[in-house]
């Protein structure tokens, strides 16, 4: 009771928290999705150039968060940057490439290769079968991508409160330092359910950008089946 009491209380506050804590991941999220999808696109013509990009992605993803956020500290401090906002949305842009990269990658790989010939056939030059054939076909894989790194991130940018930036983990930070446990679940529970109603959101997301044709595959095997 003593926590929903506090939580009642200070429904501004979490509100507040929230919105940084969301700003933090959609921005660092929307510009990985602008990098990672053109990388992940681009490697597919280098199987060797594939493999380095998606190694090193994996490595960045390795690294404690608290080390790379401390990380950010002392490279932007050369612009007066060291802590806050900037540095963690740097950090959280890193973590969100693998996925990203990953599955733009997988995506454009595996489409049939009946389809493209088949669009070649068609007269299509390179970027309209991209655009218009691969990319569509792409879509579910690369958004699932995407679900994966804004629920990951939800939950990294909650550290990011140690650098000043902000965000539910301030409730997290200060409920272990004061001893309060109040403060402390509500801070994993509001993270929780953040990372819970973007997954479902993101999902709502795919669904509808996936070609309807691809979105009544599924059901029509099922009934045939």
């Amino acid at each position: 009771m003593e926590t929903l009491t506090f939580m009642l209380n200070n429904l501004p506050a979490i509100g507040q928290r929230t919105l940084e804590h969301v700003s933090i991941v959609g921005v660092a999220v929307g510009l990985a999705i602008l990098t990672g999808v053109p990388i992940g696109i681009a490697i597919t013509q280098n199987k060797r150039a594939a493999d380095i990009v998606l190694y090193v992605a994996a490595m960045i993803m390795t690294i404690p968060s608290i080390a790379l956020f401390g990380l950010m500290i002392p490279i932007l401090a050369q612009i007066g940057q060291g802590i806050g906002y900037l540095p963690a949305v740097i950090a959280v842009l890193l973590y969100s490439q693998l996925p990203i990269i990953r599955n733009t990658y997988t995506a454009i790989t595996n489409v049939d290769p009946a389809l493209r010939e088949a669009a070649r056939g068609m007269g299509m030059a390179p970027l309209q079968r991209l655009s218009q054939v691969e990319l569509p076909i792409a879509v579910p894989v690369i958004m699932a991508g995407v679900r994966i790194a804004v629920v990951i991130n939800i939950g990294i940018t909650a550290i990011a409160t140690y650098i000043g930036a902000g965000g539910l983990g301030a409730f997290i930070s200060r409920g272990i330092s004061q001893t309060d446990p109040r403060q402390l679940i509500t801070g994993a529970l509001a993270v929780s359910l953040l990372a819970i109603f973007a997954d479902y959101f993101l999902l709502w997301v795919q669904h509808r950008l996936t070609p309807k044709g691809l979105r009544l595959a599924p059901a029509r095997i099922a009934r045939a089946t």
